[in-house]
């Protein structure tokens, strides 16, 4: 089946605007492992490229550079074997410089791999830009990797030979619900829009996990045979993703699971009881390359206190992982079709509808018709020392002096509200009011993916939005 490159037009019109800049221009393209990055590349470039090389895991400087001569010799008869980086890039020079097209693009993909421990890649690397390509007006080097710790370091924040080098990046970020959708329809699935949420809020919107997806197969069908079989393609991924993503990897998965236990947060002081991580430099290294990648957010709560800044987890298929794959305590292949009406299915929806709601608040702001309103958003909770504790999933404080109170509920069918329910609302409400001290209009909403059933209960919403608003 070929594949047909959905959304990302703007960074389709960025690579083209880059492409036809008429300067040098050095791309670094970056994000998590199979979010699509190569194949946004490829689809850009199609057949132009004057050189393309990938760069091969787990080998050495050897091989690494016999993969650069062999890459080459495609494209330039004199090629030759080289001893080290610096006459490998030599070389490319030559050939580029008998090249007469106006536009030279070079697309180097996985690139941290190339960059072997001890060689001196980077170095020459750095000189083949830096003395030769930058001086030009027709080099388009474009270069791409997962490792998403090294391509920050290395080359977006060099403090190096690279430092302010780079003239774009571009953070390659999964796919929304609406481009979920659109792929499953492109692909004949017929998927409704509850069955492409059931999915979102497994998987997310990683590129590669869609094209795993059979159609045959229900969404717990395709989770099964994904995750829960013995042979399943994802059954390791988690391990897998974080080792290709960052160095020492183990502590970025203590921080996730810190965060995946914790679904409405935890503030820097709280991250560092938890996972017992030395508070320092690397710790704030760490936490903003996980942000970087889209798995987690960080918020300001209402008091705007620095220290109060609270990191959540905001990736589905890592909130699956740790919630449900990693807690299943029997081996059974139909697992999650046999889990679908069972406590652990119901506790594990309500945080991941959240999470869903979390990545699409841009649409959240469109139903509400304030998208061009300046906004912040937060999950806000009482101090630790309140006799009553009360927390609020989602709020969105408006400039204009208006805040609406979220509330995100996960439902089989329509949501019925109760009593109970509606005096829990209030008494959030009056929390938030007593504590924050906002002047502010507050506005309580309802987001739900099976509906809201009017009642005397439900008076007390303002605003429902519904989960094809979120499309």
């Amino acid at each position: 089946m070929e594949e047909v490159l959905i959304g990302r037009q703007k960074e389709q019109n960025c690579l083209a605007e880059y492409i036809n800049s008429g300067r040098s221009e050095f791309v670094v393209v970056y994000g998590r492992r199979r979010v699509g990055k190569t194949f946004l590349v490829r689809n850009a470039i199609a057949d132009k490229a004057c050189f393309k090389i990938t760069g091969m895991e787990n080998v050495g400087q050897e091989e690494q550079l016999t993969n650069f001569y062999l890459s080459l010799r495609k494209v330039y008869n004199g090629a030759e074997r080289s001893t080290g980086w610096l006459e490998a890039f030599d070389q490319l020079e030559r050939y580029l410089e008998t090249i007469t097209t106006e536009c030279k693009i070079l697309f180097f993909d996985e690139l941290p791999w190339l960059a072997t421990a001890k060689s001196d890649f980077l170095s020459a690397f750095e000189h083949f830009w830096n003395h030769w390509a930058s001086a030009r007006r027709d080099i388009k080097l474009i270069a791409c990797g997962s490792a998403a710790s090294w391509m920050l370091d290395n080359l977006i924040n060099n403090h190096g030979g690279l430092h302010n080098r780079v003239t774009h990046q571009m953070l390659i970020e999964p796919f929304t619900l609406g481009e979920c959708r659109e792929y499953f329809q492109r692909h004949g699935f017929g998927y409704s829009d509850r069955e492409v949420a059931d999915y979102y809020m497994v998987f997310g919107g990683v590129p590669y996990y869609l094209s795993l997806m059979d159609k045959k197969e229900s969404v717990a069908q395709n989770v099964d045979r994904l995750i829960f079989s013995p042979v399943g393609e994802l059954r390791e991924e988690k391990n897998n993703l974080f080792r290709s993503l960052f160095k020492h990897s183990e502590d970025y998965v203590k921080i996730i699971e810190a965060l995946s236990a914790k679904g409405k947060g935890l503030t820097r002081s709280e991250l560092v009881e938890t996972t017992k991580l030395h508070n320092n430099a690397r710790l704030t290294s760490m936490i903003a390359e996980l942000e970087s990648c889209h798995f987690i957010r960080s918020y300001q709560p209402f008091d705007g206190k620095k220290r109060s800044t609270t990191y959540q987890l905001i990736d589905p298929f890592l909130h699956f992982c740790h919630h449900v794959q990693e807690k299943r305590n029997f081996q059974d292949e139909n697992f999650w079709s046999h889990s679908q009406n069972t406590p652990l299915y119901h506790s594990w929806s309500g945080l991941a509808f959240e999470i869903l709601c979390l990545n699409h608040v841009q649409k959240i702001k469109e139903a509400l018709k304030i998208g061009g309103v300046q906004t912040s958003v937060y999950c806000w909770r009482t101090p630790a020392s309140a006799e009553n504790g009360a927390q609020i999933d989602m709020v969105i404080d408006r400039a204009d002096r208006c805040i609406n109170i979220c509330e995100m509920k996960f439902s089989r069918g329509e949501y019925s509200m109760t009593k109970a329910e509606r005096e829990k609302i209030e008494r959030r409400v009056d929390s938030f009011i007593s504590y924050t001290g906002t002047k502010s209009s507050i506005r309580v909403t309802l987001i739900t993916n099976s509906g809201l059933k009017a009642n005397a209960n439900s008076n007390i919403i303002q605003n429902h939005i519904s989960l094809e608003e979120l499309f």
